[in-house]
C-alpha cells in the first residue's frame, strides 16, 4: 500500500524552535511527538537560506541557480513551470493538495499538480486573511493558523480510495508584513509577530541564553570585513521601522516567536488525530521542517536569515514514518531540505529524474547510508529590494568540519570556519596559513558544485 505523505513547512523556522530540537523553555509537545516516534535528522540545512527560493527547492529537489526561483520577487510565470514532485505523484495515482503559502510568485492563484489548492497572495495576513479557495479569493475571520490547521486536519481526514500527498505551508512565524512586487516591504504595514489572544502571554518572563556568536559588532567586523557596508546602511532611519517592528534580537521578539509556534502545534496535534480517526496515521509519512533559519543577534544579524551562517541554513528536519523509520531515530548525515523532492517520489514507488539534483533520503531510512554527501552548495543572489543587501551575493561550501564563504561582489573578505574546532564560527581562518591547503581544496569543490548546480 503506497503511504500518504505530508509536508508541514514552518515560515522562518529556526533550528531550535521546537521543544525537541533544544529550545530552552518552548512546548511543542505533537512536533516532538514526530521526532520521538520517528526520526531527528540533526544535520539538516538549507541551500538558498531564503523564503522563496528555497520553497522551490523542496518542491523541485533542485538549487536555485537551475530551477530560476532566485529572490523573493514576484517570479509568477516561473512559480507556475516549476518540475513540482506533485506533478509526478498524480502520475503515480496520488490526489494532491497546497495549503497554506506559496510565495514563489505573488498571485494566489492554483498551481499545476495541485487537484486541491488553499493559498494567499505573497506573504498573506495573520489575522482576517484572503484565502485562494474553492475557485476564487475569499475574506475571513480569525487567526490564519488557526485557519489552515482546520483546512488540513479536514483534508487528510476525508474517505478517498487513493493515497493523498499534502504540502501544508505556515506563515507563522513570519510577522505580519505586506510585500511589493519587487520583493521589499511596505513598513506602513508592518505590526511585527501577531499572537491569537490565547497565547499573548505565553513565555512571559523567559529568556532565551544568546549563543556565543552574539558579540560586540566590532568584534564581528574584525573576522567579517565584507559586512562593513551592509551594517553602515542598516542604520539609514529609512530602516528603522522595519527593525523597530519585529524587537530584532531581543527576548520579546525571541519569546513572540516561541508563542506563534503553539499555534502550529496545535495544528501537528489536529493533524495526528484526524488520521488516527481515519486510521491512516502510521501509513503516512509525515516531514516538518522550517523554509530558512534566522538569526537572533548572531554575527551582529537580526531580522535576517539569508546568511550561510549555521543560524541561516540549519532546519529542524523530523520524519516520522514506523513502516521505515524506528522510533527515536536519530541521523547525523548531511541531509538537504530539497531531497524531501526525490524522497517523495521514491515512497510513492516513482523515480526521480535526472532533473533532480537532491538525493533521496529513502536509502537513510533503511540504513543504507555510509556513502553520502560530504559537501553541499550554499548559495544567494543579490536583492536589489533590500538597500543593504545589495552586493551580499555569495557562494558557500559546507562539509562536515568546515564552512567557506565566497562573497561574489568583494575582493579579499571571504570566509573560512574550522566547524569542529570552532561551531560558533567566531574566528575566520581564511589569512591562517595551517589552513592553506584546506582552502585551497574547499575553493575547488566548491567551483565544480557551481558548475554542476547550473547544468555545466
Amino acid at each position: 500500500m503506497k503511504p500518504n505523505l505530508i509536508v508541514i513547512l514552518v515560515d522562518d523556522l529556526r533550528f531550535d524552535e521546537t521543544g525537541a530540537s533544544g529550545h530552552p523553555y518552548m512546548k511543542t509537545p505533537n512536533i516532538d511527538r514526530l521526532a520521538h516516534e520517528g526520526a531527528q535528522f540533526d544535520n539538516a540545512f538549507h541551500t538558498t537560506p531564503l523564503c522563496s527560493p528555497n520553497r522551490a527547492s523542496i518542491l523541485t529537489g533542485q538549487y536555485a541557480s537551475r530551477h530560476g526561483i532566485i529572490d523573493n520577487v514576484g517570479r509568477d510565470a516561473m512559480s507556475h513551470r516549476l518540475a513540482n514532485y506533485h506533478l509526478e505523484l498524480k502520475k503515480l495515482g496520488y490526489e494532491t493538495a497546497h495549503i497554506g503559502k506559496w510565495h514563489m510568485g505573488n498571485d494566489a492563484s492554483p498551481r499545476p499538480g495541485y487537484d486541491h489548492w488553499v493559498s494567499f497572495r505573497g506573504q498573506g495576513m495573520i489575522t482576517d486573511p484572503v484565502f485562494w479557495e474553492n475557485g476564487g479569493e475569499h475574506k475571513l475571520s480569525g487567526y490564519v493558523t488557526d485557519l489552515l490547521n482546520e483546512r488540513a486536519a479536514e483534508f487528510v481526514g476525508r474517505k478517498r480510495r487513493h493515497p493523498f500527498a499534502l504540502f501544508f505551508a505556515h506563515k507563522a512565524v513570519h510577522p505580519d508584513v505586506q510585500q511589493k512586487q519587487d520583493g521589499s516591504i511596505d513598513a506602513s504595514t508592518m505590526q511585527g509577530y501577531v499572537l491569537p489572544e490565547r497565547h499573548r502571554e505565553l513565555y512571559r518572563g523567559e529568556t532565551y541564553p544568546m549563543r556565543p556568536s552574539v558579540l560586540p559588532l566590532d568584534k564581528v567586523l574584525e573576522q567579517k570585513p565584507a559586512w562593513r557596508e551592509l551594517f553602515e546602511l542598516r542604520k539609514d532611519p529609512a530602516n528603522r521601522p522595519f527593525l523597530d517592528a519585529l524587537h530584532v534580537g531581543t527576548q520579546e521578539e525571541i519569546r513572540e516567536r516561541a508563542a506563534m509556534v503553539a499555534s502550529v502545534d496545535e495544528g501537528v496535534g489536529m493533524l495526528l488525530e484526524a488520521l488516527e480517526k481515519a486510521r491512516k496515521l502510521d501509513n503516512t509519512c509525515i516531514v516538518l521542517l522550517g523554509d530558512n533559519g534566522f538569526f537572533f543577534g548572531e554575527h551582529g544579524l537580526g531580522a535576517e536569515r539569508r546568511f550561510a551562517y549555521e543560524e541561516g541554513i540549519r532546519t529542524a528536519f523530523f520524519v516520522r514514518y514506523p513502516k521505515r523509520i524506528a522510533a527515536g531515530s536519530r541521523f547525523s548525515q548531511m541531509v538537504l531540505a530539497s531531497d524531501i523532492a526525490p524522497t517523495m517520489i521514491e515512497l510513492a514507488g516513482g523515480k526521480p529524474g535526472p532533473h533532480i539534483q537532491a538525493r533521496s533520503l529513502v536509502p537513510l531510512m533503511k540504513g543504507r547510508g555510509k556513502r553520502w554527501r560530504e559537501s553541499f552548495l550554499i548559495e544567494y543572489f543579490n536583492e536589489s529590494a533590500w538597500p543593504w543587501i545589495v552586493g551580499m551575493s555569495y557562494k558557500a561550501l559546507r562539509t562536515d568540519r568546515y564552512k567557506y564563504i565566497h562573497w561574489i561582489h568583494k575582493e579579499g573578505v571571504d570566509e573560512l570556519y574550522d566547524l569542529e574546532r570552532d561551531p560558533y564560527e567566531i574566528t575566520n581562518v581564511i589569512e591562517d596559513s595551517a589552513y592553506a591547503d584546506a582552502a585551497k581544496a574547499l575553493r575547488k569543490d566548491l567551483r565544480k558544485q557551481v558548475a554542476d548546480s547550473v547544468g555545466l
